[in-house]
């Protein structure tokens, strides 16, 4: 059985003894059910990860933190998917799996096109959720470090407030002027790349000029019209591939 690991928020310092988040420690204790001085990883997202022994003092849970372990997991290449809000829960499919695929970054779209729409209260809820969907996959997927996710903006701010080069950035399209192997041939040292995915229905047309006056080229990817929760998947590991990162 995998050593459980722990996204564990506060400061970490090797042959420390440390009193663990409430959520954290009823996590393992109440539902992971470990036992006291079980093995346990903890990491707080900022590089490497730290081997501890869960100790358990009545409903609280502390850990005795053994020496920093540097490993990491990150994809070579550096990716941010730009995804169109899609409706009910399939944004959570898209960040956990992201995460896994090893997405640096992801910035939510509230396209013109997108049924959900947050504001306010429900926003700020959203958000949290959203991150704690990130952090979980983390733990899961072995990463240590987590994978930011931006507070949503329209597309036309998103551009506006963002700095991208045409040639890194790939706006998904099923047709697009360029396949996606096309695409990476022209710039085969380019490991620093944006995802553009639309919602369900895709871009409206005012987006898809909005996109064309920043310089970007609409690019498709195989022969089929992927739907918006697999799109940036599939793109992320497509690239990977190609690029032999790993």
């Amino acid at each position: 059985m995998a050593t459980p690991r722990f996204f564990c928020p506060i400061d970490l310092a090797p042959n420390t003894t440390i009193e663990l988040p409430d959520d954290l420690a009823h996590h393992a204790i109440r539902v992971l059910r470990l036992k006291a001085d079980s093995e346990i990883i903890l990491f707080n997202g900022q590089g490497g990860q730290y081997p501890a022994r869960l100790i358990i003092d009545g409903k609280s849970g502390l850990a005795a933190i053994g020496m920093h372990d540097p490993a990491e997991t990150e994809l070579d290449g550096d990716i941010t998917l730009v995804q169109g809000i899609p409706s009910g829960d399939k944004m959570d499919w898209v960040i956990e799996k992201a995460v896994e695929l090893g997405a640096k970054r992801l910035i939510p779209i509230a396209a013109q096109r997108s049924v959900l729409q947050l504001s306010g209260e429900r926003l700020r809820k959203r958000m949290q959720h959203w991150r704690r969907i990130a952090q979980a996959a983390s733990e899961q997927s072995g990463r240590n470090r987590i994978m930011e996710i931006q507070e949503p903006l329209s597309l036309r701010d998103y551009l506006a407030l963002n700095t991208v080069q045409a040639d890194a950035a790939l706006f998904c399209h099923p047709d697009g002027q360029q396949t996606l192997e096309q695409t990476l041939a022209l710039n085969p040292k380019q490991n620093c790349l944006t995802l553009l995915v639309g919602p369900e229905g895709g871009w409206s047309q005012e987006e898809q000029s909005i996109v064309e006056l920043h310089g970007l080229t609409p690019v498709r990817f195989g022969k089929r019209v992927l739907r918006t929760e697999t799109a940036g998947l599939a793109l992320i590991a497509a690239i990977s591939a190609l690029r032999g990162w790993d």
